[in-house]
């Protein structure tokens, strides 16, 4: 039977994004020592850097999730991402047979 997911609080993983940012032991020992998978911390310090002009109390949200605000910025700014590649595709493709048609 699997464990029951674990819930850590905003100032819990601020303090463990602080302890792995010291730079005085590697990410994975820090994580080890605080019982998390590096992978978790990883993820926290992600959260942190990107959202680094809000207050602490707001930087990473108790259960982890983004609020449905940040979400949604993610999810557009792939989508532009998406959207630029395939123009810059479809524009090297115009000039291609541009070319085969002279």
């Amino acid at each position: 039977m699997a464990e029951p997911k674990r819930k850590f609080t905003p100032e819990f993983k601020l303090e463990a994004v602080r302890l792995a940012a010291s730079g005085d032991k590697p990410l994975a020992q820090v994580a080890r020592e605080l019982g998390i998978l590096p992978n978790l911390l990883r993820n926290w310090r992600r959260q942190v850097e990107g959202r680094a002009g809000q207050p602490p109390a707001d930087v990473v949200p108790g259960h982890g999730q983004l609020p449905s605000q940040d979400e949604e910025v993610r999810r557009l700014r792939r989508e532009v991402e998406t959207l630029r590649q395939a123009r810059d595709f479809l524009k090297k493709t115009t000039v291609y047979f541009a070319k085969e048609s002279r």
